[in-house]
């Protein structure tokens, strides 16, 4: 068995033809569960995804297992051959919209999960309210969205074929967070000139305006603050003030 990935928290190695994401204790069962649950339901949309093989208790916690995809990331792709960063991200934007084209009524909803979130961030707490009116009125959609949409969670096979992988954040909701969260992780990844690019490109295709997309950007870097990132502190903070996206 070959080791693909290893956390403070989780490992994820290779058996054979199958891919096997392992937690320790840290991990609760439900939050296990919930992974795989969203696997599972997304795979009932037809999406091109690793297929759920088994959830087992292990020693230390819990493991999932998928099927392996064989392939290099999205990511590695762009890095490799950054001539290619237009065809790759047209793809990539066309991948997403496909997604949000997906319904799965059981997924956990995107308001549910912010309001969590909000609620577990140390901001202060007239912050917080503002962030929760600003959720409560956004539009309510039922699209499914991966959560952590990134090159980095494609993987492109030999052949050709694109499978997205790590369904852990999936929720059903507005389109628009899924795109919020996307440019953020650019923008962490000190990517701003890509983040821009992959904003217009997805506005344009979704035929939607970027001031949507904006307004989600207090509540995804809130969300993302609880992870308590010590270099990402000031540029969260700098999304989180309400007032500056009024």
């Amino acid at each position: 068995m070959a080791t693909i990935k290893e956390r403070e928290h989780k490992k994820i190695y290779r058996d054979g033809d199958k891919l096997v994401k392992e937690f320790d204790d840290s991990f609760t069962k439900a939050e296990v569960l919930n992974e795989a649950l969203n696997n599972a339901r997304v795979e009932e949309t037809g999406l091109k995804i690793p297929k759920l093989l088994n959830v087992s208790k292990t020693e230390s916690g819990w493991a999932i297992t998928r099927e392996y995809i064989e392939g290099k990331t999205l990511s590695q792709l762009m890095t490799e051959s950054p001539e290619r960063e237009d065809e790759y991200l047209e793809k990539f934007v066309d991948l997403q919209l496909e997604i949000h084209s997906k319904k799965a009524p059981h997924l956990n909803k995107i308001k549910d999960k912010m309001h969590a979130k909000i609620s577990a961030s140390s901001y202060e707490a007239t912050i917080r309210f503002d962030l929760h009116n600003r959720l409560e009125g956004m539009k309510k959609h039922t699209k499914v969205l991966h959560g952590d949409f990134c090159p980095s969670n494609i993987v492109v096979t030999p052949d050709g074929e694109y499978y997205v992988i790590d369904w852990a954040h999936a929720t059903q909701g507005n389109a628009s967070a899924d795109a919020a969260r996307t440019y953020l992780v650019f923008c962490l990844q000190d990517k701003k000139d890509l983040a821009e690019k992959y904003l217009a490109l997805f506005c344009k295709k979704a035929d939607i305006p970027k001031q949507l997309v904006w307004q989600w950007m207090p509540i995804v870097a809130c969300s993302q603050s609880i992870k308590n990132i010590a270099e990402e502190k000031d540029l969260l903070d700098s999304w989180v003030n309400v007032f500056d996206f009024q």
